[in-house]
């Protein structure tokens, strides 16, 4: 047993390489991407370390290709819930007592192995799973996953050497135990990095997990699955199941270890799964945790002392990078009518400029959307924008889903600031915009803030200062993650610690300590050196 108080590596950001043309990491992703689709994946669950397949198959077909299988994954059911819990239990014992400093070079290799022998296959995946360009499956699949494990492992020994006082024939300690259970996963389609974060973080805090990948997801989590295994991980830590929601729901939450909950999906959903945490939390252990990231109605606000083209830079990369399939994409934007001719000539021909296309012509800055539903969802707020007399489609507009889901980058103008989409969550390439009176910015920003019920990110554009100051107050709780003069997309680990309250979810920010201290359990140890041997105080002596 080491007796040494170790130091972990100071984490620095993984630098994000550019593939520009002639790079030596543009020929790998390209090679990569021609052997994997010459492939068929064949994608199982993974049990207490087994690789688990069923008689039951699904396809996996790129986005933009729908004419293309990638492979398979096999869908499970019930029975392999049960399973993946008690997997996840079995292996829970050895896990939590198993030395700190050995869980944290699981995950430091973890990142090692992801942004170098790794790192072209991860990007290839994410490109061809999820449509996305090389530069966002770069800073997505593997700079921002590689950040959470190294900055994770970090926050974690930081947490660990908070201690408290202790005076003289006293010693206090503080233990910081993993929750008494398990705890469920249940991850997005559209960042690799969360989909790795939240199996990931709970269990480098010594819990084991049962790990729900989105259907759209599973081509890219075979991967994270990949570099665990070699990264070290033990059977059983992290058990990855391909089930239906229900299915999964229906064995876990009525399970008496279930320990804690953690989400990134719809509000709708981590709604209805708060409920019914709450209806069983009387068959439960422990009180779970429930950490959620649920969305956003993404905001852009600007006063008229901004500049013209950087709004409109901020506006095309915060609303169409990855296809506006971010929850913290811009998707609202409120520009002063002093200001809306350039705002909408510089934003109008960045967009007729965009290459649009697959995902394996890196001049293409605009790809496909995940799925069916999401174009049939998407296309509906656009063919309703049409018919309204209070909306105006300036841009795009048009969508075609014969050969790929592709919906072109779409800006509305509407006269009603509460139109429709101006508050509802639509998760596409969908930018509505507000024109407003200039000498009405107080005012607007009131509106802003009791537009929409989500507060997860938002930006406000202006270099007269008394207009920045006025905007970071009136919008305290508008959003968790607040930009002055930047898109509001792009949060990094260790820089911007990410999450927002109100419909948003329980503003947990991934990245940061604050996440890692929902999945402990702290004991407090006081010890005593030399022990009283009389009852009686002092203060029962006679007068």
């Amino acid at each position: 047993m080491a007796n040494a108080i170790f130091q972990v590596p100071k984490p620095i950001n993984e630098p994000v390489l550019n593939y520009a043309p002639g790079s030596p990491e543009k020929a790998e992703v390209k090679a990569m991407l021609k052997k994997m689709k010459s492939e068929k994946w064949d994608i199982p669950m993974y049990i207490g370390g087994k690789e688990i397949r069923t008689d039951k198959t699904a396809e996996i077909r790129p986005p933009h290709e729908l004419n293309h299988v990638l492979g398979y994954y096999y869908v499970g059911g019930e029975e392999h819930v049960h399973k993946a819990v008690d997997a996840a239990l079995a292996a829970k014992k050895d896990w939590e007592n198993m030395p700190w400093e050995e869980r944290a070079a699981i995950f430091l290799k973890a990142a090692d192995l992801l942004a170098g022998p790794y790192r072209a296959k991860m990007n290839a995946a994410v490109m061809l799973g999820q449509s996305k360009n090389i530069f966002q499956a770069e800073i997505d699949g593997v700079a921002e996953l590689a950040d959470f494990f190294r900055f994770n492992v970090y926050y974690m020994t930081q947490i660990y050497k908070e201690q408290p006082f202790s005076p003289r024939a006293t010693w206090n300690r503080v233990e910081y135990r993993p929750l008494e259970g398990f705890i469920f996963a249940l991850t997005p389609f559209n960042f690799t990095s969360i989909a790795g974060n939240l199996p990931g973080a709970p269990a480098l805090m010594g819990n084991t997990v049962v790990w729900k990948p989105a259907r759209t997801q599973i081509y890219s989590a075979k991967v994270i699955m990949e570099i665990f295994k070699e990264a070290g991980l033990p059977d059983g830590v992290i058990n990855m199941i391909n089930v239906a929601g229900s299915t999964a729901g229906k064995v876990i939450f009525e399970h008496k270890d279930f320990a804690g909950l953690h989400f990134t999906g719809s509000m709708e959903t981590f709604q209805y799964l708060w409920k019914k945490i709450g209806q069983n939390v009387s068959k439960y252990r422990t009180f779970p945790r429930i950490v959620g990231e649920t969305g956003g109605k993404d905001f852009v606000m600007v006063h008229n002392s901004a500049d013209a083209k950087q709004v409109a830079t901020a506006l095309t990369r915060g609303a169409f990078e990855f296809q506006g399939q971010k929850c913290s994409a811009a998707s609202r934007a409120y520009i002063p009518k002093s200001m809306w001719d350039d705002v909408y000539k510089f934003m109008k021909e960045d967009i007729e400029s965009f290459g649009k296309g697959t995902v394996e012509d890196f001049r293409n800055f605009f790809n496909a959307v995940i799925d069916e539903s999401a174009f049939d969802n998407i296309a509906w707020y656009i063919d309703e924008a049409k018919k309204d007399n209070e909306a105006e489609i300036l841009i795009g507009g048009t969508y075609d889903k014969s050969k790929g889901y592709f919906i072109d980058p779409t800006v509305i103008k509407v006269s009603d600031p509460h139109y429709r989409t101006m508050e509802e969550e639509i998760f596409g390439p969908v930018l509505t915009v507000y024109v407003y009176d200039d000498n009405k910015y107080e005012e607007t920003l009131r509106l802003l803030d009791n537009t929409s019920p989500y507060g997860l990110t938002g930006a406000i554009f202006a270099t007269d200062r008394d207009a920045v100051q006025m905007a970071v107050n009136e919008l305290r709780h508008a959003a968790g993650n607040f930009y002055i003069n930047d898109k509001p997309t792009g949060a990094v680990v260790g820089q911007q610690p990410f999450g927002g309250a109100r419909a948003s979810g329980t503003n947990d920010k991934a990245g940061s300590a604050l996440n890692l201290n929902r999945w402990i359990s702290p004991r407090t140890i006081k010890e005593t050196f030399v022990s009283p041997v009389d009852y009686r105080y002092p203060f029962l002596g006679e007068e």
